[in-house]
């Protein structure tokens, strides 16, 4: 499957088939239209006969050289077929390209399946383990609100 831009159209499949993606609606807060409009030159979508099947949409840090990726989403259908793997391949070559020395991404410390997911990539977890054993930086989404935080060098 090719890696092309997301449209406002393929967004808005997105949002109308979360549930799909994620198992439930509780990511909806942070697909925010910006992402496409602002951020569009890396927002990227798999399509499979015109329905997408896999999305990533990140950014470059204004303040230093790291790419962000901010969500990546399999539909369920599609999961363990490689198409994360691959959006976050294209996605750091053109990181690469941009002259970024680092990726990251966060996550929650309750989720297993996205901690398992970028831990497969190489990712290293940033912080210091939680009663779980969980590295987390502590209240990085505000006081009490831990987070797991992805980082690999480019």
């Amino acid at each position: 499957m090719e890696i092309t831009q997301c449209t406002k159209a393929d967004f808005d499949q997105i949002l109308r088939d979360i549930v799909d993606f994620w198992g439930n609606d509780r990511t909806l807060p942070l697909h925010h239209p910006f992402l496409v409009y602002e951020f569009g030159d890396t927002a990227f979508v798999m399509k499979d006969d015109g329905t997408v099947v896999a999305y990533l949409f990140g950014f470059f840090s204004p303040t230093e050289p790291v790419a962000y990726v901010h969500l990546i989403g399999v539909r369920r259908a599609h999961q363990r077929e490689g198409l994360g793997s691959h959006l976050y391949a294209h996605f750091m070559n053109l990181a690469r390209a941009r002259k970024c020395t680092a990726m990251k991404a966060v996550t929650t410390p309750d989720n297993a399946q996205s901690i398992a997911f970028h831990r497969r990539l190489g990712m290293q977890l940033l912080g210091e383990p939680n009663e779980r054993g969980i590295p987390v930086v502590r209240d990085y989404s505000g006081p009490g609100e831990d987070r797991v935080v992805f980082h690999a060098p480019l």
